[in-house]
């Protein structure tokens, strides 16, 4: 692997970059430019701790490698500020589909919380179709390009609060006007799926997609919880399901190891896992495993035959791209193209599309790797 003068990262000859791939876990108030966060913080006269966006950059940086995720997830405060309005949530989901687009990816998924741009006064429907008109400016503005991509919306409840049905309800009205799912975020933690079995009820109901996140912040009740309360179609982040794995034995390469019922089920059933490393280390979900990343569980996860995909959760805040964070597991687990190409097909599978659509992103991957 080498790294040329632009960034950019090539990996037996081939660019990273360019390599076709899929976006599952990324959350729109954690991409936000940091150049874009000051000029909409200086038209709504906010203060922000930082004024270049080389020196934001680095803050949230800083501020988001704590070891815990709810001091992680106070950096939002920030980037939640300056999207209350239709032309900031525009604005922001446009740069949002030109960036992935940049790296490479063909389809992402785009999660946000409606729910948490209100305050100057927009409705929860003006706030989806904002994000919508963004989404679809930015996917036009990459076919002028030369790139095509596709973005969906995963419509997002706060676990802590109490209008999961009612953003439910929402996700479904949009259901063919750009929202391909559904989730639950925020602090994990003391809020388990259970809480809103009334909106998962509603969208099971509804034969509306859901991913939640689980097991990052909180362990196998959560997971669990995830996917009996829940209906989980996967796993977000998911990366403490390995503490349903007991390593017997290891010798070199091969590793001997005891499932609980849960991991076997998540890996039987080939439940994804949307596993973001960079995040995950940042928020300590790993710390019981070390605090490298190679210490990550992703390689045992993905060798005992688990569904891995690759994200970025939050591009801002890791200071990341999808680019990145698989150079950075190359560079930990010696991975070649081969492996690349594994998450990117895992991805495809589990992404929230017809299945017609979902082959046809595993051709533009096979195509894009058939070097």
């Amino acid at each position: 692997m080498s790294i040329d003068a632009n960034g950019d990262v090539t990996i037996q000859g081939v660019s990273l970059r360019s390599l076709p791939k899929v976006s599952l876990h990324d959350h729109l108030d954690g991409a936000v430019r940091p150049a874009t966060i000051i000029e909409l913080a200086d038209a709504i006269g906010l203060e922000v701790p930082e004024s270049t966006p080389k020196a934001l950059g680095a803050w949230f940086a800083k501020k988001s490698d704590s070891g815990s995720l709810v001091e992680y997830l106070k950096t939002f405060d920030l980037t939640t500020a300056v999207m209350q309005t239709e032309e900031g949530l525009t604005r922001v989901a446009r740069e949002f589909v030109q960036d992935l687009a940049k790296d490479g990816v063909i389809y992402g998924e785009v999660r946000w919380a409606p729910e948490q741009h209100l305050a100057k006064g927009l409705t929860l429907e003006q706030t989806v179709e904002a994000v919508q008109q963004g989404i679809e400016e930015g996917e036009d503005a990459a076919d002028r390009a030369g790139h095509s991509i596709r973005v969906g919306q995963l419509i997002t409840a706060m676990r802590h609060t109490d209008r999961s049905r009612e953003i439910a309800e929402l996700a479904i009205d949009y259901r063919s006007r750009g929202a391909v799912g559904f989730d639950i975020a925020g602090p994990e933690d003391g809020f388990p799926a259970s809480d809103h079995r009334e909106a998962f009820d509603l969208l099971a109901e509804n034969f509306f997609p859901v991913t939640v996140h689980a097991g990052e912040a909180a362990g196998l009740a959560s997971i669990r919880s995830a996917l009996l309360d829940g209906r989980a179609l996967r796993l977000g982040h998911g990366v403490r399901i390995a503490e349903d794995l007991q390593v017997i034995q290891q010798e070199g390469d091969e590793v001997q190891v005891q499932f609980g019922d849960l991991a076997r089920w998540v890996r039987d059933r080939e439940i994804p896992l949307e596993l973001s490393p960079s995040s995950n280390l940042q928020t300590g979900a790993i710390a019981a495993w070390g605090n490298t990343l190679a210490d990550h569980p992703f390689d045992l996860l993905y060798q005992l035959g688990f569904a891995v995909t690759v994200n970025v959760d939050n591009r801002t805040m890791s200071a990341t791209s999808l680019t990145r964070e698989l150079s950075l597991l190359i560079e930990a687990f010696e991975y070649d193209l081969d492996d690349l190409e594994t998450f990117q097909f895992n991805a495809a599978a589990a992404a929230f599309l017809p299945v017609e659509e979902r082959e046809e992103l595993v051709e533009m991957i096979a195509e894009g790797f058939d070097i």
